[in-house]
């Protein structure tokens, strides 16, 4: 089963993309984020008729957003709401004996101090709240996968030096998501795969003109794995070309296959 997760940035304005993304990477599940569309207005025909039939989402107007999308019978479906807010950033369920859990974890907003910006203190509180869920019941035949905007490795953004200070990569961010994969029983899938050393980004910023030429890139997507199955991950990959396609998303699509 090959499982694809990515930050679509609005599933109507790049449904193109979402059916140039399964020609290219041929996925089994996909896992969307930041999908941008209220339940009603969810493009459901238009994907039922890519071949991904089996479908579940939750959405909100202009903001959030997450969808599991699948060739595979879904079944199971749940959500959670974190830190105290009703926004649609978490759908799981279970395909092929295995729950998918998918998470969009905020952005933080541009100062990391939570006394000056309450945004970055409900992401910590919300990546706080993910960890003890999972730390109390440790997963099983699970998987984790979305945009938790933080990278939390120097080999996972461009210049670790540069970036100390900045959202997603700041020492308690990093401390908390390495902290959610211990304690929560959680692989690191992709970094498992293309071991400790490899660089490896997963977005790139719209302020460059030219992404690959700047290459300054983060590793913000992630897909983790429960302890059980960790051993039957056969391939991971990140499909860099999307950001090159015409109107992007700033994320790219990243996979992982199970046995």
């Amino acid at each position: 089963m090959k499982i694809t997760s990515w930050n679509i940035n609005s599933v109507r304005l790049r449904i193109g993309l979402v059916e140039d993304m399964i020609k290219a990477v041929q996925p089994d599940v996909i896992c969307l984020q930041e999908t941008k569309a209220q339940d009603i207005h969810f493009p459901q025909e238009a994907i039922a008729e890519m071949g991904y039939e089996h479908q579940a989402y939750r959405g909100e107007k202009s903001y959030n957003g997450v969808a599991i999308l699948s060739r595979i019978p879904l079944e199971d479906v749940q959500f959670k709401q974190w830190a105290g807010k009703d926004d649609c950033r978490h759908i799981s369920a279970v395909a092929n004996g295995i729950r998918i859990h998918n998470f969009y974890i905020p952005a933080g907003g541009g100062i990391p101090d939570r006394d000056e910006n309450p945004k970055f203190g409900h992401k910590l509180d919300f990546v706080d709240e993910v960890t003890a869920y999972f730390a109390k019941d440790k997963p099983q035949s699970s998987v984790m996968v979305g945009d938790l905007n933080i990278a939390p490795l120097a080999e996972d953004v461009w210049s670790t030096k540069q970036l100390k200070k900045v959202v997603s990569h700041t020492d308690i961010e990093r401390e908390k998501l390495l902290k959610l994969i211990a304690d929560g029983g959680w692989d690191d899938a992709m970094r498992s795969y293309f071991g400790p050393d490899e660089v490896l980004y997963s977005w790139w910023s719209y302020r460059a003109r030219d992404y690959k030429a700047s290459n300054r890139g983060r590793r913000l997507d992630h897909i983790f794995v429960s302890q059980d199955i960790k051993d039957t991950v056969t391939k991971a990959e990140i499909y860099e070309p999307a950001r090159g396609w015409e109107k992007p998303s700033d994320h790219v699509p990243i996979s992982i296959c199970l046995a």
